[in-house]
């Protein structure tokens, strides 16, 4: 014990109790001792105190210190000091005791930021002396102290900074203990010392709460301005608004409405969006076997009754200090798991509200943000403005938030819808594409038909208006009369084979033609073919060779539409053929696939056909581009022809034309393929 400790050893004896008869005169002597000494017993213990604030500045360490020096100057078993007596100030508590002297844990310390005499006799400047309070009729109502230092005798002052009540002192001894007038002078006297320590605590509190506070404001202002996502601001928010207040868990929930707003209890899933624990909450999470979290668990609101009672209160707060505090027996019996039993003494639940008027969601709530601590807790006014500010930034984020995400939604659609249009005006515009290059080949089509025919019919026309003409002559001799009449029977057999391919043409693409198949002989066919074209083609000095198998080939087809299909083949590669060359037709028996079938391959060298017009090779109407120029017989109807019979007979005809050795001249190859039969 040190030296301004020691001074109160005199003290002794007069503070003993029960007093008795024979130690009055004793008392009394040592009294008119205190008279004397109080002013310097006063001074002394202003200076220890004045000492203790300048070596010990935390207000944790500073209140502690002051009550063990005052416990130990004035002998007692406990003291008890209380700093801030009003709910809406920053309060602080410290309790020392003597090592015998048993108090209750520090959780029943809460209950003394606002007993219930201090809403009645602050105007007492005395200090209150109470011998024995289990014997004192008058001061019952001060029972609450029994629930943190079962004392039997008190003396309790308040303490007053600038004329305002800022604190309580309170002594208090076992056993039942009658307070001298010193003890309670004394005690007057150091109240005014440990009144200004009791300011510098609060100040200093008020001071780092507000700089705590004004930290979470410039962070979420930053966090607001920033690009964090929604989750990320939410959960910095209930984060820093737990630390700020220092309790142990916070959560964040949000409502989503599956009915009509209007309801007055609308069908709402209530879910959690965030979710923050303190150390202590943690380790208490962990020792229930709890450590999974609760994010993006739901419930319907209709479920709890807390969630109920802060739905009906919005916008005010549901603010809860002590179970005692719960609005409703219902809160009391909350079953909800996502407010644990352990975590309910102490609660506050501040509505999420949609604040701008012009807004779609204005007045409507959002969700809860919610705070909870294990032990009784008041929420000062300055606490739950804080609470208040962030839960109207973090309801403004998430109507921004939304409203953003609708627009997005929007533009996306509107983006979606122009793409689609786009789309469909190129799709358009192909088409229309694709139809003009129709149009400009049918177009050209026309024009090489018309071409066609018209050279095809005037020919053979001029040709008998000429023989007409020369018949007509009187005196022309027999023998030049028979050879006017062979060409005009010749050049009438070409129109009426004309006209014929146009009929024939005709039925074959309107199915009207009827195949009759047989058993033929193909190599017979092919010899009778090959003859009559050597004499066809004797002024082009061109030779047919045919390779054959070794024994004769049998056929189940229609002979007429096969001899029609050689007869066009041949007649195609003699005109194509370049002069004193040979075409070849090879006859094959394959079987492929279990397939019994023949392939004729007719080869000719000539020109050859572009590979523009292979792909057309086989359309009616459609010749090689400058064979009419060239003046080569022929109405591009002949393969058209050819496709139709190859079809109706189930075979296939294929063809290409490729440069043979000589770069001038290509080798055309028309490939049929028919089955057996």
């Amino acid at each position: 014990m040190d030296a301004e400790i020691a001074i109160a050893t005199p003290m002794v004896n007069p503070l003993t109790s029960p007093l008795s008869d024979t130690v009055k005169p004793v008392v009394e002597q040592e009294q008119k001792g205190l008279l004397m000494q109080y002013p310097a017993e006063t001074a002394q213990i202003g200076q220890q105190i004045t000492q203790i604030l300048i070596t010990s500045p935390e207000p944790e360490t500073l209140l502690a210190r002051i009550a063990k020096a005052l416990g130990e100057i004035f002998r007692v078993d406990a003291c008890l000091i209380v700093a801030g007596v009003n709910p809406t100030t920053t309060n602080a508590i410290a309790l020392w005791s003597a090592d015998h002297y048993p108090t209750q844990p520090p959780r029943y310390q809460a209950q003394l930021l606002e007993p219930p005499t201090l809403k009645d006799d602050l105007a007492d400047v005395q200090p209150l002396a109470i011998p024995d309070l289990q014997a004192s009729e008058t001061y019952k109502s001060l029972d609450w102290l029994r629930e943190v230092l079962p004392a039997r005798a008190v003396l309790r002052i308040y303490t007053r900074f600038q004329s305002s009540v800022n604190g309580i002192i309170v002594l208090g001894r076992s056993q039942p203990h009658e307070w001298t007038t010193q003890e309670k002078e004394l005690l007057s006297g150091v109240s005014q010392s440990v009144a200004i320590a009791i300011s510098q605590v609060q100040l200093t509190r008020q001071v780092v709460a507000a700089t705590r506070h004004q930290t979470l404001l410039n962070q979420l202002s930053r966090a607001m301005e920033s690009a964090l996502t929604l989750d990320e601001i939410l959960q910095m928010a209930i984060a820093g608004t737990a630390k700020a207040l220092q309790v142990d868990r916070g959560l964040l929930l949000l409502l989503n409405y599956t009915e009509p707003l209007f309801n007055h209890l609308p069908k709402t899933e209530v879910t959690v969006a965030c979710e923050w624990l303190g150390e202590t909450a943690g380790q208490s999470a962990q020792a229930t076997g709890r450590v999974s979290t609760l994010l993006k668990q739901s419930f319907w609101l209709s479920e709890s009754s807390l969630c109920q009672q802060a739905f009906r209160n919005a916008p005010e707060p549901l603010v809860i200090a002590e179970q005692r505090d719960a609005p409703t027996d219902d809160v009391a019996k909350e079953n909800i798991s996502i407010f644990e039993r352990e975590m309910m003494p102490a609660l506050l639940m501040v509505p999420l509200v949609g604040a701008h008027s012009n807004a779609p969601l204005a007045g409507t709530v959002l969700g809860f943000l919610v705070l909870q601590h294990p032990q009784p807790r008041p929420w000062h006014t300055d606490e739950i403005q804080l609470v208040k500010w962030v839960s109207t930034q973090v309801s403004a984020t998430i109507i921004q938030n939304q409203t953003l995400r609708q627009v997005q939604a929007l533009v996306e659609e509107r983006t979606a819808q122009l793409k689609q249009s786009l789309e469909a005006q190129g799709k358009l515009y192909q088409t229309t594409r694709q139809q003009m290059e129709q149009l400009q080949q049918l177009n050209q089509l026309k024009d090489e038909f018309t071409s066609t025919m018209s050279h095809e019919l005037r020919t053979p026309l001029t040709t008998m208006s000429l023989a007409i003409r020369m018949l007509r002559q009187p005196t022309l001799p027999s023998q030049r009369r028979e050879k006017y009449l062979e060409i005009l029977e010749q050049q009438c057999n070409r129109e009426i084979e004309l006209i014929n391919d146009l009929l024939d043409l005709q039925r074959l693409e309107s199915d009207q033609s009827q195949i009759q198949p047989q058993k033929i002989d193909l190599m017979l066919l092919i010899n009778e073919l090959a003859q009559s074209f050597e004499q066809k083609w004797a002024d082009k000095r061109l030779t047919l060779t045919v390779e054959t198998p070794e024994r004769s080939l049998l056929l189940n087809t229609d002979p007429d539409s096969l001899n029609r299909i050689l007869l066009e083949l041949l007649t195609n590669a003699g005109k194509y053929s370049d002069p004193d060359t040979t075409v070849c037709l090879k006859i094959a028996h394959q079987v492929q696939q279990s397939v019994n079938q023949v392939v004729l391959t007719l080869s000719n060298t000539g020109p050859g056909i572009s590979p523009t017009d292979l792909a057309h090779i086989f359309e009616k109407f459609r010749r090689g581009q400058g064979v009419t120029q060239q003046a080569v017989q022929g109405t591009g109807l002949g393969l058209a022809l050819v496709k139709c019979l190859v079809h109706n007979l189930n075979g296939t005809i294929d063809v290409e034309s490729c440069p043979s050795e000589n770069s001038q001249t290509f080798l055309t190859s028309f490939t049929l393929t028919l089955p057996k039969g």
